[in-house]
């Protein structure tokens, strides 16, 4: 029977640690190293599993180079003490016996094979990638200067084994310091997966059984007990609680959960015990989208990353080249083979890219969590780059700067009544009414923890109204045109604070009390507070706030004074939101579009920036760079900082990676040789680790400031 061939796919790998794989192009979560692509058959699930085991079994944990250097150091020290170093420096000479040499080489080449292999594998992988890069620059290093060396013990000429040794252990020695630096500043993914607990407690029948989480079903009833965290996406069958929502807000105000609210994975159950019925799992749930869209920003990259790896690549072309020619130079004017192949070993070490690699990486990542820990994902990094040029927001008013319902914004009474009364009669004749506006009324009473009567005989009056009696009195509900059908003549001030009320584009009902008028009721989308702070916050920073909305000049005129708008466009329609877009760009603006719509998505795309409500749909969401995950327009300002730090920080990084390669460089390969001014190999490596661990601690700094 034949087998089904396995597809093929692309993976992504480290050269110096191959346990880490992922599906699309990034850097390495273990040493910051770009990934390398490689064919691989497409695994089963058993397969990944199995995988997973043994990938911790792998060795190139940070502790492997530490013992590695361990082991390489001690061998160095006969070799240090049989070269001419000691001679020099410690000016003694080592006992000889017969054979030294050969005991010389037998070091040599353990270090050689078992502390610069890994180097060598790193290169084997960069180079079947067709990607050199720092593992293929210290392979040829050592390569050349164990070469060279083996020979000299045959030619009986001074090799360069105590060079070869002192490089090697200092190389890997920094690659420990970079490790242990790069995973502090890495592992967003991981840290969003310790957020789920390995098991779930779910109710079968009258007993509670423990699960692992991948056994979860949607449908399970999932017992969450005070302090646990909730293992899955739900809604609340029983119980009453807090829960630290703090990984989708980013606050640490509890919210608290009845019956019939919905919780999500992750999230910490605070006082009291919960039972949860599972609406989904796996790759459906909230963190798992979250997990998605931070891989997809981690993968992507910004303008300044594709510059570094520009010029990652081409110091690894210069450093080659610089490396041939000083080669044959020294060659040429007759310093002697060692000393040229030192030259070389020199220059190919002091050029490694590795920091210039990292140097827009590491931040990225950094920022990257910074954002998801503050309320909002970047989809894109292009857009978190973007961010900082902004000098133009642009809202679309329903259900981002207004909560997209009605909501009450005045009563006015006439002078028998009391405002608490007018809402009294609304709200108990409309419990009963399915209409939006007679639920946005009864919601109000209900928070003002007004105790409705009890109506009977209730009817819609069609096109008019709602009408029902309450004790002995018929109350009506309505229109405008109800107050003429009773033949009722409101006094001017009424109606001049109602005329102004519907100017401004507001909903307003009246309340009618058998043939008397109690009062009107005034209705508006509701605007919201935070969005108040936004619209402030972004004009303190110099940025100009402009609002789209497909309702009336009125509405949209009063919405923009409320918030001091500089700018609106009313009466606008779905498609055309975003010429609108095009405009504010054709004055040299640049433009963030922030929408929650399926007709925002284009105006989204046009912008410079788009910027997605994540209560919106998954239209506008999938159009966006970068989303606000609780709907709080106050986090954009918060975007804008965020760039304009990741930006500063990514510059210093490219400064600190470049700049030591600018006077290393030149001493590498001897220039100042005449001054007696030379830079030896495992100096060369010191500098370069040394410049690799001030880029990841200068990332790592990113995570103090303040948003």
């Amino acid at each position: 029977m034949n087998h089904p061939k396995h597809k093929e796919k692309v993976i992504y790998t480290c050269p110096m640690h191959p346990e880490v794989q992922l599906e699309q192009k990034g850097i390495c979560s273990k040493c910051g190293m770009r990934l390398v692509a490689e064919k691989k058959k497409q695994a089963s699930y058993t397969d990944h599993q199995e995988h997973k085991t043994l990938e911790k079994h792998k060795g190139h944990s940070p502790e492997m180079f530490l013992y590695r250097f361990i082991v390489v150091a001690i061998l160095t020290v006969p070799i240090i003490l049989y070269s001419e170093l000691a001679e020099l420096v410690l000016r003694w000479e080592a006992p000889q016996f017969p054979g030294v040499d050969y005991v010389i080489l037998l070091l040599g080449s353990i270090i050689f094979f078992y502390g610069g292999g890994v180097f060598i594998l790193g290169a084997y992988r960069e180079l079947r990638a067709k990607l050199p890069g720092m593992m293929t620059l210290i392979s040829m290093a050592i390569s050349a200067a164990y070469l060279f060396s083996v020979y000299t013990i045959f030619a009986k000429v001074t090799g360069l084994f105590w060079e070869l040794a002192t490089l090697i252990a200092v190389m890997l020695l920094g690659h420990w310091l970079e490790m242990k630096a790069v995973r502090g500043a890495q592992g967003a993914l991981q840290e969003l997966a310790k957020l789920l607990p390995d098991t779930a407690e779910v109710l079968s029948g009258k007993k509670i059984v423990t699960i692992s989480l991948n056994k979860l079903q949607e449908d399970d009833l999932v017992l969450v007990k005070p302090g646990a965290k909730i293992p899955a996406d739900g809604i609340v069958a029983e119980g009453y609680s807090e829960v630290n929502e703090s990984i989708v807000t980013g606050e640490s105000k509890l919210i608290k959960k009845k019956k019939g609210d919905e919780v999500i994975a992750g999230t910490i159950n605070i006082d009291g015990s919960l039972t949860v019925k599972v609406t989904k799992i796996g790759e459906k749930t909230f963190l798992a989208g979250v997990m998605r869209l931070v891989a997809e920003a981690q993968a992507s990259k910004s303008r300044l990353q594709i510059l570094s790896d520009k010029a990652a690549f081409l110091l690894t072309i210069i450093a080659v080249l610089t490396g041939g020619m000083t080669l044959l130079t020294w060659l040429l004017l007759g310093k002697g083979t060692a000393f040229a192949l030192t030259r070389l070993v020199a220059v190919l070490v002091i050029a490694c890219p590795h920091a210039l690699g990292l140097a827009v990486p590491l931040v990225a990542s950094i920022s990257t969590r910074m954002a998801a820990n503050n309320g909002f994902l970047v989809k894109q990094r292009l857009a978190l780059e973007a961010a900082r040029t902004i000098d133009t927001v642009l809202f679309d008013k329903t259900g981002t700067l207004t909560k997209g319902e009605f909501g009450i914004d005045t009563i006015v009474t006439t002078q028998k009544w009391k405002e608490s009364e007018v809402l009294l009669l609304a709200a108990s004749v409309n419990k009963h009414s399915e209409h939006s506006i007679a639920k946005a009324i009864v919601q109000d009473a209900e928070k003002k923890n007004i105790t409705l009567k009890k109506v009977t005989g209730f009817k819609r009056i069609p096109g008019k109204g709602v009408q029902a009696t309450i004790g002995k009195a018929v109350i009506k509900i309505g229109s405008e045109t109800l107050l003429k059908d009773i033949i009722i003549r409101p006094a001017e001030a009424f109606t001049r604070k109602v005329h102004m009320l519907s100017a401004q584009g507001k909903t307003v009902v009246y309340v009618i009390s058998g043939k008397n008028l109690a009062g009107a009721v005034a209705l508006a989308d509701v605007i919201r507070e935070e969005s108040r702070e936004a619209v402030k916050l972004l004009q303190e920073c110099g940025i100009k706030v402009a609002m789209v909305t497909g309702d009336s000049e009125d509405v949209a005129s009063w919405v923009a004074k409320e918030l001091s708008m500089d700018e609106y466009f009313a009466r606008v329609l779905p498609e055309k939101k975003s010429e609108k877009v095009q405009i504010l760009q054709q004055k040299g603006r640049k433009v963030a579009m922030v929408g929650d719509g399926v007709n925002d998505a284009p105006a989204l795309m046009q912008a410079d920036l788009g910027i997605a409500i994540g209560a919106g749909t998954n239209v506008a969401i999938e159009s966006a760079g970068i989303i606000l995950v609780r709907n709080d327009p106050r986090d954009i300002p918060k975007i804008i900082h965020l760039s304009q730090m990741t930006y500063s920080k990514m510059i210093q990084n490219l400064f600190w990676a470049t700049g030591y390669n600018i006077i290393a460089l030149p001493l590498a390969a001897g220039v100042l040789t005449s001054k007696g001014i030379i830079l030896q190999p495992a100096l060369a490596a010191v500098f370069m680790s040394a410049s690799t661990v001030i880029v990841a601690v200068n990332a790592l700094l990113l995570r103090k400031k303040k948003m």
